[in-house]
């Protein structure tokens, strides 16, 4: 008989040129799954993303840090065990102004890809 759960020990590391830490525990890049991915993320101090609007859910829990959001205009900062979900096709930029480092946990449904986050450059 197979077993009815997965143990994922070793995340998949997603390389960056940023200095941000992302290990995918579930998701395209580690099992295939199409719907959901699970991250664990650390942002360091400075550190922001492009503009963009995915085509996807994106809950994020903060653990440690704080972590900024505009989200279509409108800054929102999360501080440790606060938590937030971001509703697909909505315009926002991640970052992490501040001066300690940013760990967190990202949900994304369906799965993140590169494909459908629509990045501003």
């Amino acid at each position: 008989m197979s077993k009815k759960y997965t143990l994922q020990k070793t995340p998949f590391v997603v390389p960056t040129d940023d200095g941000k830490y992302i290990g995918e525990h579930f998701g395209m890049a580690t099992d295939g799954n199409p719907d959901i991915s699970i991250a664990h993320m650390k942002a360091p101090p400075g550190w922001r993303e492009p503009f963009q609007t995915p085509e996807f859910d994106e809950f994020t829990l903060v653990v440690r840090g704080k972590k900024q959001f505009i989200i279509e205009g409108e800054k929102v900062v999360l501080k440790a065990g606060e938590s937030i979900k971001i509703l697909r096709n909505t315009r926002v930029q991640y970052s992490n102004p501040f001066k300690e480092v940013c760990e967190y946990i990202a949900i994304c449904t369906p799965a993140f890809r590169m494909d459908k986050v629509h990045r501003e450059h």
